[in-house]
């Protein structure tokens, strides 16, 4: 099992996305359905796990606003992403990504082998954090591992994985888990 790092929600992901996809997967887990567990609930356990994760500086500060911009933005990507059955093909609201993406500002960069690479002009606050996770989405549309990044299925689970599978079919959860409570979900709801 691929080690994640230690701000990773849960250090036992199994299908972690490879970096820096893995810190919008990371940022998308960060609310647990089944756990009933939100790490950007609380503005402390928030400051916690965005400073772990790169998203804020410690001097930085942040608003109740732009937690809840950070929560509504967390679920507008989550929107974006497939499920391996297609189960949730709804319209994501798309205005947290908007807002986001017209206060943020890009750079271009070039490293020392001449390779150019788009990057957040500015590490100021929370925002500036957020829209280095858009930046790393537009990248990973382009490479094309954005297909790869999707939800379980099951509407109580919902957690974010990668798909490594070849023919990019593959599942978070096994029948163990999700599998197993939607059939017995079924089931009471037949007898009933």
């Amino acid at each position: 099992m691929t080690k994640v790092p230690d701000w990773y929600p849960d250090a036992a992901e199994s299908k972690p996305a490879p970096t820096p996809l893995l810190r919008v997967q990371a940022f998308l887990n960060t609310r647990d359905l089944e756990a009933q567990a939100d790490l950007l609930a609380e503005p402390g356990q928030a400051r916690s796990w965005l400073q772990a994760a790169g998203l804020l500086r410690p001097a930085s500060s942040f608003s109740a606003a732009d937690l809840d911009l950070a929560r509504k933005l967390r679920e507008s990507i989550r929107g974006l992403l497939g499920s391996e059955d297609g189960a949730h093909p709804r319209r994501p609201d798309l205005d947290p990504v908007r807002k986001l993406a017209q206060i943020g500002r890009a750079r271009l960069k070039v490293d020392d082998h001449g390779v150019l690479a788009v990057e957040s002009a500015r590490h100021d606050n929370l925002a500036d954090g957020l829209f280095d996770l858009l930046l790393i989405i537009r990248a990973a549309q382009q490479d094309g591992t954005w297909t790869r990044l999707k939800t379980c299925a099951n509407p109580d689970c919902r957690w974010v994985f990668y798909d490594r599978s070849r023919n990019q079919q593959g599942n978070w959860c096994d029948m163990a888990v999700c599998g197993n409570r939607l059939k017995n979900r079924s089931l009471r709801a037949r007898r009933r």
